[in-house]
């Protein structure tokens, strides 16, 4: 088929008083449609824009280059646009670091001194503090697109294998490192979706078939746990386990640091995972033993004492809870009860047990005994969120990283028997953000559910309903969003912007029942709690809808794709990311068939009448004023196939109404948002707030310059 692009004019409103330069007409490309038409059930659908799913074609590859020229023109209208990228660039220049992993007396650790594209490991030696180079991404590509995904250290602290991807894609390539920096011959392709976990001279991964040319939206079937021997080809690897009857189930394998125990979960979305266990003093090919057999509920391991294996679990539970079970016995039983928060995050670390708990969408962080007695709450410095926590089942040494809204990073070392934790680094940024206040809310939703919101503002903020405001929500697949620092969201904020981040039902910040309120049939729930939000802060007269933003990624592109087609005149601008807007089609693509547990399918007809309603391709009308609209995806992007975003946007400007804007930016060598350069990064993040703070009518002042006068 071949494809013609022909354009068209639209009117463009120039906001008073700002960037007059701009355009009075735009010029959009009509994307020719073609006659596809679904029959679901007896409803015929019409698929115009289907062409757009080849990702490889020569029609597709020209319709993004002038979708990327239109973008591009507009923008580069907007006269501070480049003042504003020297003053985001001068404010993301500052040291951040990673958590430490300890192997043997060094510590690994990830460093990036400010804009490097990624983040540089480093082999610190403990005693000295001494530093070198371990491997460092950016020598691995010319514009920085390879990242290092994970580490994973192996027992005896003689190797380290990592993970690389390249692009933002999910296939990752597995190497091998000697601690003395040394690179080994192997090279593992086609890893997705996989740990490495280390057994004596090897380790366990997962992997698909290699796929046909369309590797970045073939569906992904058939997921294996292999071990490769440290030395071998990958064709030597043993198989170690598979299922020939489930296409769709993905596999996931664990070791013991003891090494005595191989744990394998699998699962099928976000409904929970089955569990497999093989004492692996048998050998490698040890018979698997299922201790859970069902899909209906998590078990995550956390690790073991002797043969009693932990596992976190909401087996009932809603709220989650520390099992063991006894392989010697085959029993179960609790160790950490539930409480009335949600147990986010287990670790055992020098024969203790490390709990991070939710209260209200924030973090709380507590010490038992393996016993599953409480010896201690440890104080964190604010509401924010715990990000990470490392150590070893037989080391007294304790890290854990905090963040929030004001706060870019801090990492403590905790001695788990004297239980007093120290700082071990903190961010120095180069502005202030003691100006700043983080309020927790709670609005009534709908249907009368009490919905908690973060709201963040300079001090003295004058409510009179003339603030711009950005509303952020994800509310899926029992995810939870918690405070943390976004050095981007600054400009925004120190130009007198108002942060709301909502808790939405369908995440997971008040367990399994929170999640399911917003899946399938009731992820109406989740859009009617983002709308409830917006109406909120209208009331309470943060703002208005002439200066309402709305932001969302991946699930929450299609909250942003659901809420502004459902209600247009709310919002003034609407930044999509990486959204999944067709919702009668995304699981046959990579690997969208494990969201059917959250979305439905429209394989089913029930479902597929309640999808139907609110899938955001399916749900513009001709004739409507839709907000100014920014829709941003990547061309790599395998985990939601840019296709999504090609036809929203085909559709949205074919039958927008009134005077504002709608673009996609595509980006290139980059895909669903992990592992992006910084350059790519803070062009990215200048182009959406430059978009955002000319069409909410706000002027732009460089806030270091503001500070320092």
């Amino acid at each position: 088929m071949t494809i013609k692009l022909k354009w068209c004019l639209v009117s463009l409103a120039v906001c008073a008083g700002a960037n007059a330069q701009l355009p009075a007409l735009m010029k959009y490309p009509i994307t020719t449609k073609c006659d596809t038409v679904d029959n679901y059930f007896g409803t015929k659908v019409p698929d115009p824009y289907r062409w757009l799913e080849n990702d490889r074609s020569a029609e597709t590859a020209a319709w993004v280059k002038a979708q990327n020229e239109v973008t591009q023109a507009y923008l580069s209208k907007i006269s501070f646009r480049e003042e504003m990228k020297a003053a985001l660039t001068a404010m993301w220049n500052y040291p951040k670091t990673g958590l430490p992993e300890k192997i043997g007396q060094y510590y690994l650790v990830s460093k990036n001194s400010g804009l490097q594209n990624q983040a540089v490991l480093y082999l610190q030696d403990i005693k000295s503090g001494r530093e070198t180079v371990f491997l460092d991404p950016n020598s691995l590509s010319k514009e920085g697109t390879v990242a290092l995904n994970s580490i994973a250290e192996s027992h005896d602290n003689r190797l380290v294998a990592y993970s690389l991807a390249t692009g933002g894609s999910d296939w990752n390539e597995i190497r091998i490192k000697s601690l003395d920096g040394k690179d080994l011959s192997d090279v593992l392709k086609w890893v997705k979706f996989s740990g490495i976990a280390w057994y004596k001279n090897g380790f366990f991964y997962s992997c698909y078939n290699a796929p046909n040319e369309h590797a970045l939206s073939q569906k992904n079937e058939f997921h294996k746990i292999y071990y490769h021997a440290v030395g071998t080809p990958q064709e030597s690897d043993k198989l170690i386990y598979e299922d020939k009857t489930h296409a769709n189930r993905n596999f996931a394998a664990s070791v013991t640091e003891d090494e005595r125990y191989l744990i394998i979960s699998g699962s099928e979305g976000t409904g929970g995972n089955c569990v497999m266990v093989a004492d692996l003093s048998k050998g490698i090919q040890a018979q698997l033993i299922t201790i859970v057999a069902a899909l209906d509920k998590d078990y995550a391991a956390i690790g073991n004492f002797g043969s009693e294996l932990l596992f976190r679990t909401n087996a009932l539970s809603s709220n989650y809870k520390v099992i063991k079970y006894d392989f010697s016995t085959a029993k179960f039983a609790d160790v950490i009860p539930a409480g009335t928060d949600v147990l986010q995050n287990v670790a055992i670390v020098g024969g203790k047990i490390v709990t991070q708990r939710l209260h209200n969408a924030y973090s709380q962080l507590c010490m038992y005994s393996k016993e599953g007695r409480l010896e201690k709450h440890i104080a964190l410095p604010e509401i924010g969120t715990v990000t990470g926590i490392s150590g070893k089942q037989n080391d007294s040494e304790l890290f854990y990283s905090f963040t929030s809204f004001t706060c870019p990073g801090k990492i403590f070392k905790l001695n788990v028997n004297n239980l007093q934790p120290k700082v071990y680094s903190t961010v120095k940024l180069p502005f202030k953000t003691d100006e700043f206040i983080t309020d927790q809310v709670f609005f009534a939703s709908k249907d009368g559910t009490k919905i908690p919101m973060f709201v963040v503002h300079k001090k003295g903020l004058k409510l009179d309903g003339l603030n711009p405001l950005l509303l952020y929500g994800y509310g899926g697949f029992n995810i939870s969003v918690t405070p943390t620092f976004s050095v981007s969201r600054m400009i925004f904020l120190k130009n007198g912007g108002v942060l709301a981040s909502v808790n939405l039902r369908g995440g997971g910040e008040f367990g399994e029942q929170w999640h399911n309120a917003g899946t399938k049939l009731q992820k109406q729930n989740v859009f009617d709690d983002f709308i409830a939000a917006a109406e909120y802060l209208i009331k309470e007269k943060y703002t208005c809808s002439d200066k309402l933003a709305i932001q969302g990624g991946s699930n929450g592109g299609l909250l942003v794709g659901a809420c502004m087609t459902q209600r247009p005149e709310l919002f003034k601008v609407a930044i999509p990311q990486v959204g999944v807007m067709d919702m009668l089609r995304y699981h046959k693509f990579t690997i969208g068939w494990a969201w059917v547990r959250d979305y439905g399918s429209s394989d089913n007809e029930e479902q597929f009448k309640y999808i139907y309603r609110y899938s955001p391709l399916h749900n513009i009308k001709s004739g409507v004023a839709y907000p100014a609209t920014l829709v941003t995806t990547g061309d790599h992007d395998d985990r939601v196939v840019p296709a999504h975003s090609f036809k929203f946007m085909s559709t949205l400007q074919a039958k927008q109404s009134g005077t504002n804007p709608t673009l996609i930016r595509i980006e290139t060598m980059a895909g669903h948002g992990a592992g992006k350069p910084t350059t790519k990064a803070i062009q990215e993040a200048v182009d959406m707030w430059s978009f955002m703070f000319f069409n909410l009518n706000m002027k732009f002042v460089n806030p270091l310059e503001s500070t320092h006068k």
